[in-house]
């Protein structure tokens, strides 16, 4: 890495060894056509991208110390669209997993939707008003275990009901996983939720009664509902999955 005063958001050694293999990999299959290597190291690209993502900045002001928006963004673009930054994301979550003595994949999910105000920029066709909240703007639901890694993430316009996005998200959950058989849920997910658990792809439902939980929050103790995901058949690796 370059001689420059490190930012917050700037990779250690460390968590960079977890991921340069798989920057590498993605290197190695995509070679440049012209066959230059590229004027900047890729741990630098991924700490640009970082500081964009922390701070929140636009990408015309990245700092100039760090890879311009040019390069930043390419590659940005590129592990989103194939799934590379999934891919990233999912190896860490394993391997957090993994050091707390959990198997690498959950068998329960928490459920949650937020909704929240748009930027003033946000076109209007992707927002809504969230009438039970008040709240223009979007909804944004999570599928966390309970550690409170992110399982999978859906994003809709605020108008939609509950329903909409716990439905998206335990479509979503199947599609990222299948060992998940527990999803938990709160009193503001209704029936529509569970039933789609119950019959939605080797899935069973049941529901317990417990308090509203509030945010984003995800402790399993707190959960008002509960939909089992159940397979058809056991897992096959001991230890605990939760």
């Amino acid at each position: 890495m370059s001689e420059r005063k490190p930012y917050p958001s700037d990779l250690s050694d460390e968590r960079w060894a977890l991921i340069e293999p798989v920057i590498t990999a993605w290197k190695a299959v995509h070679p440049s056509v012209s066959g230059h290597q590229g004027a900047y190291e890729m741990r630098e690209i991924v700490n640009a991208i970082l500081y964009q993502g922390r701070t929140g900045c636009q990408w015309d002001f990245l700092p100039h110390d760090l890879p311009p928006r040019g390069a930043t963004y390419y590659y940005f673009a590129k592990w989103r669209d194939d799934g590379t930054d999934q891919t990233i994301h999912d190896l860490l979550r394993w391997h957090t997993r993994e050091k707390q003595g959990r198997l690498a994949d959950p068998s329960l999910v928490v459920l949650d939707t937020q909704s929240m105000h748009a930027a003033a920029g946000v076109p209007a066709d992707t927002t809504g008003r969230d009438a039970a909240k008040k709240v223009p703007g979007r909804k944004r639901g999570l599928a966390v275990d309970v550690l409170g890694l992110v399982i999978a993430v859906v994003v809709l316009a605020a108008s939609p009901h509950e329903n909409t996005a716990g439905i998206a998200l335990l479509d979503r959950v199947a599609a990222q996983t299948d060992t998940v058989r527990v999803a938990l849920v709160d009193q503001g997910f209704k029936n529509t939720v569970i039933a789609h658990g119950r019959h939605a792809r080797h899935q069973r439902a049941d529901r317990r009664a417990q308090p509203r939980r509030q945010g984003l929050r995800a402790p399993a103790e707190t959960v008002g509902r509960r939909a089992d995901v159940r397979h058809p058949r056991p897992a096959s690796s001991p230890g605990p999955r939760l």
